[in-house]
């Protein structure tokens, strides 16, 4: 019975090691009680895989340790699959909202590299855009930039998806533009 516990905990540290995790920010946090002022941290956390999936979470905690861990565990939860092209860039031109925050993003050329900033783009490498400009535009908020972020990934699609819903073959997509 132990060893079948050992197998199982071992196969979910397998399948967490494929997961990367980046903390965005970290701030001190207070809440005015009746006793004073009561402090915590909250931890803005990125959780990625690298191959099309990434999901942004917020922890807050009384200590640093416990608000990373809540936030990573909040970003699984969020998880968010992304359509990348062959050359790992983005199908198409994109503007995702958040908050008072807006990301524009477009398609690169391949060799181009992550061309963004701040929170955006580690959100973007966590999901394994390689090619891609980008934009924040609004807010320089992190969190905010990074839910627009994720907003814009999700709401990408690709060329078949598209000619599905039109009901006419990928070719005369093509043909169209």
């Amino acid at each position: 019975m132990a060893k079948e516990n050992r197998r199982k905990n071992n196969r979910n540290k397998e399948k967490d090691s494929t997961w990367q995790e980046r903390v965005v920010q970290i701030r001190r946090v207070s809440k005015v009680v009746k006793g004073g002022k009561k402090l915590s941290f909250r931890a803005i956390v990125v959780v990625g895989n690298e191959r099309g999936q990434v999901g942004v979470g917020v922890g807050k905690a009384s200590d640093v340790i416990g608000a990373v861990r809540k936030g990573v565990a909040d970003g699984k939860k969020q998880l968010v699959e992304v359509p990348l092209t062959r050359s790992n860039s983005i199908p198409h031109p994109m503007i995702g909202r958040g908050g008072a925050a807006k990301v524009m993003m477009r398609p690169a050329a391949p060799g181009t590299g992550v061309i963004a900033g701040g929170a955006v783009r580690t959100v973007l490498e966590l999901a394994g855009v390689r090619n891609v400009l980008a934009k924040q535009l609004g807010s320089d908020n992190p969190l905010n930039n990074a839910r627009a972020t994720l907003n814009a990934l999700a709401s990408l699609r690709t060329f078949s998806e598209v000619a599905g819903e039109r009901g006419i073959e990928v070719e005369k997509l093509y043909a169209a533009t």
